[in-house]
């Protein structure tokens, strides 16, 4: 597996064909770990990162992730395709922008991900199409099992395992769900999720996770905390109290469209099928935005004639680097934008 392989190919987390697909993109799971006996990133030498880098992907690769296992170092990536890898949700933005021995495994499919010393020694992640927590979680146990085998962990009797950030230790568990909730913002209802999120102690972020807005109405909800719970409890607030009311209210509020408010939502509808089919000029903010509105319409029945793996497929190949390295070169500016309506008329079928 190479790394040019994951431009041909839909990333897991737009399939799009898991459970509850029409609002729920992907479910994640995150863990945390740093290995016993070196000193956290803040305060690790050169040296030190350099002898954790080599020995985590010695171990890695030695345990198995998957069926084929591909490891980026990012030293010698080159800016581009570690942009690819934030769009892919492979990697954070920090960890595609620091500096130091840092790298990156990933799995088939891109189901799983491991990055080596980013803000901990370890951040393993397992990536799922629509809502599959459980899955995810029965994958990435199975992983930590693995690598605890080689590795000793931190870990401590009274606190659990210790992490370079307070709001990790414990279980050292990150779980977040990517909604897509075009109707809620439609009606102006999306303050219903910020306030239950708010109540149950959830973070509310954008695309990208921290750091950014909720462009093309996707949202990440997140635990904040991870001690005092289990992992288990954590998942089953998730699985049955948090996402079943985010998704009740998504559909309530896209049958008040469909049954009230018909003429107004197939005007947003095919107004962003009318820009994306005749634009020339599109830059990816825009493209998200009206590509949110297709999905709904393609979800609802509103649009006959294009089909939501194409959609999905778009919202992810139409961001700047996976267009330019489609191209096969640098594009700015106008150049940028041109090629990415052009790529959608084609994938749309227009002219």
């Amino acid at each position: 597996m190479k790394l040019s392989d994951l431009t041909n190919q839909a990333s897991e987390w737009l399939r799009g064909s898991g459970p509850q697909g029409e609002v729920v993109i992907s479910s994640r799971i995150r863990l945390a770990r740093n290995v016993a006996g070196y000193h956290f990133l803040s305060r690790a030498s050169r040296h030190e990162r350099q002898q954790l880098e080599q020995r985590i992907r010695d171990t890695i690769l030695e345990v198995g992730i998957s069926e084929k296992t591909l490891y980026v170092d990012m030293t010698q990536a080159p800016e581009l395709d570690r942009q690819i890898l934030v769009e892919r949700h492979l990697i954070s933005k920090q960890h595609a922008n620091a500096e130091g021995a840092r790298g990156v495994a990933i799995g088939a499919n891109e189901t799983v991900s491991i990055m080596v010393n980013e803000e901990d020694h370890l951040r393993v992640q397992v990536l799922r199409s629509g809502l599959q927590l459980e899955e995810a979680w029965e994958q990435i146990n199975e992983i930590d099992d693995r690598l605890e085998s080689r590795l000793d962990f931190a870990f401590h009797p009274r606190f659990g395992y210790l992490t370079a950030c307070p709001t990790n230790v414990g279980t050292g568990i990150r779980v977040s769900v990517m909604l897509h909730l075009p109707a809620l913002k439609l009606t102006g209802e999306i303050e219903k999720v910020f306030r239950a999120a708010k109540e149950l102690r959830l973070a509310v972020r954008g695309l990208y996770g921290e750091g950014t807005e909720a462009t093309g109405d996707f949202y990440q909800i997140s635990n904040q905390t991870t001690l005092g719970k289990s992992e288990e409890e954590i998942i089953s607030d998730f699985k049955h109290v948090v996402i079943p009311k985010i998704i009740d209210y998504e559909h309530h509020a896209r049958r008040t469209l469909l049954n009230d408010r018909t003429t107004a939502l197939d005007d947003k509808v095919h107004r962003a099928m009318g820009i994306l089919r005749s634009a020339r000029l599109i830059g990816s903010d825009e493209a998200l935005f009206l590509l949110s509105h297709l999905r709904m319409g393609v979800n609802l029945g509103r649009v006959k004639d294009v089909d939501i793996k194409t959609v999905n497929e778009l919202v992810l190949l139409t961001q700047p680097a996976h267009l330019q390295k489609l191209q096969g070169r640098k594009l700015e500016g106008d150049l940028r934008r041109a090629a990415r309506a052009e790529f959608i008329r084609h994938r749309l079928g227009a002219a």
